[in-house]
């Protein structure tokens, strides 16, 4: 399985929302990035994706965005794969 990284912050629903749909889909361990508590990582965040929002969903190499763009891509069928690594 790919690995699974999430910028995140304690307090964002949509944060919460992402990470219970990847356990849903069987996602045991998310490499979480708290952004709240280091603000370079914030900086690094939005360097790498362009966009200030969390949360920021890695898969592999593949940014997926956003909470919304994770549940569109498992609406399409997208995200099991990816997470299984094809």
């Amino acid at each position: 399985m790919n690995v699974v990284r999430m910028y995140t912050t304690q307090v964002c629903p949509y944060c919460l929302r992402a990470k219970a749909l990847l356990k849903q889909r069987g996602v045991a361990r998310i490499d979480e990035v708290r952004v709240d508590l280091d603000p370079q990582q914030r900086d690094k965040m939005i360097e790498i994706t362009g966009r200030r929002t969390v949360p920021q969903i890695f898969i592999g190499d593949t940014h997926v965005g956003g909470c919304d763009e994770l549940i569109a891509l498992d609406q399409r069928g997208g995200l099991m794969p990816l997470l299984a690594g094809g």
